[in-house]
C-alpha cells in the first residue's frame, strides 16, 4: 500500500493540494511528474511509465485520471497488469489514481481499495474561507456570500481572498461592497455546458439547445468558436455513422479515426441514430456556409446560429 494512493474528490484544487501534501510527506519533491488522462491515452502508456526507470530523476510521480471510465473488459489485460504492479510496487514511484467519484460496486474499485491507500478529499469552503481571511474582520453572512459567489470553488476562493486581503490590508475589515467590487462571480464549467449543448443539438432538442447556447454566450465564447465546436461534433457523428454501417466495432472505429481510446466513439454512437448520413453532410455544409458569411459579411452571427439551431 505504501506509495500508492487512491484519491477521490470533486474539487480539482483540493485534489491537487492533497497530492502536493503527499509528495512533500514522502520526500518526492525532486521527482519527475507525469500525468495520464485515460480519456486521451490508453492505460498501457501509464503502465509502461510505472515499469521503467526515469533518466532524469531517481524518483517519479505518476498521476492517472479517469481510470473509472475505461471499459474493463476491453482493458482486462492492462488492469491485471496494474494489480500485479500494486502487489509489488516500485518504491521509487509515487502513484496517484484520481477520480471525482469511484463506483464502489465495480470490481476494479474493490481491488484498488485493497491495494492502495484510499483518501476522500473534501474541504468545507466556509471553513477554508474563514482560515484564508484569518486576521480580517468579516461577518459569517458575508463569508457565505463570498463562497456562493465563487460557487464553492476553493481555487477561486483562494485567489479572491488574496485580492480582498491586499485591497483591505490597512483596514483589516471586508465589507459587502468590497466583495461586489473585486470578486467576479464564477460561472459553471463551460466544458460541461458545451458538451450538454452539443448533446441537445444532436438529439434535436431545439428548446434545450437554444437555452444552452444563450448560457454559453455568458462565457464570451465567439460565434466562430461555437460553429467550430458544432462542425467538430457533426463531423465525428458522420464518421462514426459511416464506419458503424460497415460493421466496425467501437475499438476499430477509434483506431481508424486515430482516437487514443474508444470512449468518445462509444458516446458518439449514442447519437448516430438521430441522423441520416445525408442530413449530417447537409449540416456540415450549412456550418461551412455560416463560417464564410460571418468572416466575409456584416451578418449577425448570433442570429445565424439561432436559425441553424431551429432548423435542425
Amino acid at each position: 500500500m505504501q506509495n500508492n494512493y487512491l484519491l477521490e474528490g470533486e474539487n480539482s484544487f483540493d485534489i491537487q493540494k492533497e497530492i502536493e501534501r503527499i509528495i512533500k510527506k514522502n520526500n518526492f519533491l525532486e521527482a519527475t511528474i507525469s500525468q495520464y488522462d485515460l480519456q486521451e491515452e490508453p492505460l498501457e502508456v501509464a503502465l509502461e511509465d510505472l515499469d521503467t526507470y526515469s533518466f532524469l530523476s531517481d524518483k517519479k510521480v505518476i498521476i492517472i485520471r479517469n481510470l473509472e471510465n475505461i471499459q474493463q473488459e476491453e482493458n482486462k489485460k492492462e488492469i491485471e497488469h496494474l494489480y500485479k504492479y500494486l502487489d509489488n510496487p516500485n518504491l521509487d514511484n509515487l502513484l496517484f489514481i484520481v477520480a471525482n467519484k469511484f463506483n464502489n460496486t465495480l470490481k476494479i474499485t474493490k481491488e484498488l481499495k485493497k491495494r492502495m491507500e484510499h483518501i476522500t478529499v473534501s474541504n468545507d469552503p466556509i471553513k477554508f474561507t474563514k482560515e484564508a481571511l484569518k486576521g480580517y474582520k468579516i461577518s459569517p453572512s458575508l463569508i457565505e456570500y463570498l463562497v456562493n459567489k465563487c460557487l464553492k470553488d476553493t481555487a477561486k476562493l483562494e485567489n479572491e481572498c488574496n485580492k480582498l486581503k491586499t485591497y483591505k490590508y490597512e483596514e483589516k475589515e471586508i465589507l459587502k461592497e468590497d466583495i461586489d467590487e473585486l470578486v467576479v462571480e464564477k460561472l459553471g464549467d463551460s466544458t460541461d455546458l458545451t458538451f450538454s449543448f452539443n448533446r441537445s443539438l444532436a438529439e434535436k432538442d431545439k428548446k434545450s439547445a437554444l437555452e444552452k447556447y444563450y448560457q454559453l454566450l455568458n462565457y464570451n465564447i465567439e460565434p466562430l468558436s461555437v460553429i467550430g465546436l458544432l462542425a467538430s461534433q457533426i463531423r465525428i457523428i458522420y464518421q462514426v455513422k459511416v464506419l458503424e454501417s460497415q460493421g466496425l466495432s467501437a475499438n476499430d472505429i477509434a483506431t481508424t479515426l486515430g482516437e487514443k481510446n474508444s470512449y468518445r466513439v462509444k458516446k458518439t454512437k449514442e447519437l448516430t441514430r438521430f441522423y441520416t448520413e445525408k442530413e449530417l453532410l447537409d449540416l456540415m455544409q450549412q456550418l461551412a456556409d455560416m463560417d464564410y458569411k460571418i468572416k466575409t459579411t456584416d451578418v449577425d452571427a448570433n442570429s445565424l446560429i439561432e436559425i441553424f439551431i431551429l432548423s435542425i
